[in-house]
């Protein structure tokens, strides 16, 4: 008497294409963005909330749910900055721009250092002076 029970396929076809299921689904949530997840979640909690909770313990395991993995996705397939463009006006443009902004930053910074020092140098006046002041008799 044979006891197997016949699902009209291969033994090993269910698992992979359940597990084809699920990638797809899961590529279908990373292309809409972390609100899916949001909602996907809350949707398996109303619906059966093992569910729900199987859903938050994957975003959280796969750190689906930080603020860098969402950047690492949208600039996988991005150029980078330093990579030219092929396009020789618009690379030195570029190349200026960038030299510029950084000679702009590197002012700023010092400017902010001095900001900094002026109110350190006034608060610890400011201290001192409190200290000389005579005490009442």
């Amino acid at each position: 008497m044979n006891t197997a029970t016949d699902w009209s396929q291969p033994s090993g076809q269910w698992p992979r294409r359940i597990r084809a299921s699920l990638e797809r689904c899961r590529d279908w949530l990373d292309d809409r963005g972390r609100a899916a997840w949001v909602i996907a979640i809350v949707i398996g909690f109303v619906l059966f909330w093992p569910v729900g909770l199987a859903l938050l313990f994957y975003t959280i395991w796969s750190n689906r749910m930080s603020c860098n993995a969402w950047g690492r996705r949208a600039h996988r397939h991005s150029r980078s900055a330093d990579a030219p463009t092929g396009n020789a006006a618009f690379d030195a443009y570029r190349t200026e721009t960038l030299k510029r902004l950084e000679e702009e930053r590197a002012a700023f910074t010092a400017f902010l250092e001095q900001l900094r020092a002026a109110k350190d140098q006034a608060e610890f006046d400011q201290f001192m002076n409190g200290r000389r002041m005579p005490e009442p008799a």
